[in-house]
């Protein structure tokens, strides 16, 4: 198997370096990793740090946001015929040591993994009690929506097969996409699994949702896309 991991980075300069340097000491039973990050018009050192240490990466003009940023990074997979693409947060959250057990439950036939905190409790990383509601709600709700329950709906850990790369190579959400996205993939009659992962506090930075009206905005903004999507897509691919 070819596996791309897509790393969409935006002001990630103090940590871009060590999340390769992770992806490199990630043991696989004979599949092939490779890594491209999409610097989406970091205002700091990302791109000169990229140049420095000689990192894969595209350079983006401008700030497409994360849907943009993961997108760009499904068309490269698409035009360089990857046969699984991995996203991977640049700030140092997502543990590499997983990466393998996402890659064979997409063996098993699934279209597309989510890395969930949810699932089980191996994770020693702990989300805010207002992120952990949020979490449940939308979770919810893409339960009413689809009939499928999801654990961790707006984890940035998961694979896919071909068929999500050309799926998200195509059509993409552009802000806060993940629970917009697995609706559509269920709706489509793809398979969805989760597998129990952990996450670790980010290197540098802080999260987009780090205050309760921004928390607030998005929980509005992603229920709004989600009954959007379960409206406009019916079953079958």
């Amino acid at each position: 198997m070819k596996v791309l991991m897509i790393i969409p980075a935006y002001n990630e300069e103090k940590s871009i370096k060590s999340t390769v340097s992770s992806l490199k000491k990630a043991k696989l039973k004979g599949d092939t990793l490779d890594y491209i990050i999409i610097n989406d018009g970091s205002k700091d050192y990302t791109k000169e740090v990229c140049e420095k240490e000689k990192l894969n990466y595209i350079d983006l003009p401008v700030n497409l946001g994360i849907g943009g940023a993961v997108q760009t990074g499904y068309k490269y997979a698409l035009e360089n015929n990857y046969d699984i693409a991995i996203q991977f947060d640049g700030d140092g959250q997502h543990d590499a040591s997983y990466i393998s057990n996402l890659i064979e439950e997409i063996k098993k036939g699934n279209n597309i993994v989510i890395g969930s905190r949810y699932v089980s409790d191996l994770s020693e990383f702990r989300s805010t009690a207002l992120r952990r509601l949020g979490s449940n709600l939308l979770s919810f709700l893409i339960k009413i929506c689809t009939g499928k329950k999801i654990y961790d709906p707006t984890s940035g850990f998961r694979a896919g097969d071909k068929e999500i790369i050309k799926l998200f190579a195509n059509d993409y959400p552009t802000d806060y996409p993940e629970p917009d996205t697995i609706v559509t993939v269920i709706k489509k009659g793809y398979t969805v699994s989760e597998i129990p992962v952990k996450m670790q506090e980010r290197i540098s930075g802080k999260s987009s949702l780090s205050s309760p009206i921004k928390a607030s905005f998005y929980m509005i903004k992603v229920s709004i896309a989600i009954i959007v999507s379960a409206l406009s897509h019916r079953r079958g691919k």
